[in-house]
């Protein structure tokens, strides 16, 4: 019996020096809902500008990744992981991410990226002030703003077929904002949802017999499903205006909005201050209201046979990709 618990004590004190060993140096984790170019631009900026900032993996620092494969039941399991890892910070990369992140941040500073709405979505009260042990930056979509592109590129719509998926906080919000700008200009907005790309796919073969353009906000499903949606869009001869730059790329025609480069840069620049004594709650929440650009994908122009305005074509803030 002796010999039993003097081995179980040497296996804990074994155990024990690993997880010290663990806190050498400073462990970051970053989670992510899905694999798709906006989310993943975050990542990659992410890591080049902690990695400018003098922070080198499995060095000075621990980087963890996961993606939740774009099933929100996955983060449940994530965040367990970068718990028991006894993360210094969590870094939350979109909304749904970043509401199942926060359920530890009593314990662990939370560092959210690309939510559209932090105070919608439960996440702070105050912007300036988020308090508690949470901040982040906001890819708030400027809806109005896109809704006025679509004016100038569209001039004869009449219709708004809104595609999007409703168990998403930040599309919710962002319906609300599209419902608001259409009752004030004569629009008739008509509502497609799908939780899938299948569900998706149909809504929107659905909306675009009956619309005269098509609007998502930055929807993660949405933005995961952009290649297929596009071509349907496109195909049927409907102008599809989105929420990121990202969603151009993949066959959207066009946006106002933030390039998301700067929303990882930022991310990162937020961790250096936490791990360098900062409190989360101190940091103000990064809204990109300004210096926003008017993305535009050339060949979906193409393929509608619209001529851009010279007022968009001659804006310095343009730019076209596709």
């Amino acid at each position: 019996m002796k010999k039993i618990l003097a081995a179980i004590l040497a296996l804990s004190l074994s155990l024990s020096g690993c997880q010290s060993m663990a806190h050498d140096k400073p462990v970051v984790s970053v989670a992510q809902l899905v694999s798709h170019p906006s989310l993943n631009l975050i990542r990659d900026n992410f890591k080049k500008e902690m990695k400018r900032l003098g922070y080198v993996d499995g060095k000075n620092i621990e980087l963890n990744y996961a993606d939740a494969s774009g099933q929100v039941a996955n983060l449940n399991s994530i965040v367990n992981q970068f718990e028991d890892k006894q993360s210094d910070v969590i870094v939350a990369i979109a909304t749904p991410t970043a509401q199942m992140a926060a359920r530890v941040s009593k314990n662990i500073p939370v560092v959210f990226s690309a939510v559209s709405d932090p105070i919608g979505a439960q996440l702070v009260s105050n912007l300036k002030h988020p308090g508690g042990n949470i901040t982040g930056t906001s890819d708030e979509v400027q809806i109005d703003q896109i809704l006025e592109l679509a004016k100038t590129l569209t001039p004869n719509m009449k219709t708004v077929g809104f595609l999007y998926n409703a168990s998403e906080t930040n599309s919710v919000a962002n319906l609300k904002k599209a419902k608001s700008y259409c009752a004030s200009h004569g629009l008739t907005l008509i509502e497609g949802t799908g939780k899938d790309i299948t569900e998706l796919e149909t809504s929107a073969s659905v909306l675009c017999q009956k619309v005269d353009v098509l609007l998502s906000p930055n929807d993660n499903t949405v933005a995961s499903a952009m290649p297929s949606l596009s071509k349907t869009a496109t195909d049927a001869g409907i102008p599809y205006y989105v929420g990121a730059d990202s969603m151009v790329k993949d066959g959207g025609l066009a946006t106002v909005g933030i390039d998301y480069a700067q929303l990882g840069k930022e991310t990162a620049d937020m961790v250096d201050a936490i791990l360098k004594g900062k409190k989360a709650g101190d940091i103000p929440v990064k809204v990109y209201k300004k210096d926003l650009f008017i993305y535009v994908n050339k060949k979906t122009l193409k393929q509608l046979g619209i001529t851009l305005p010279d007022s968009v074509a001659q804006n310095k803030k343009l730019q076209i990709v596709g």
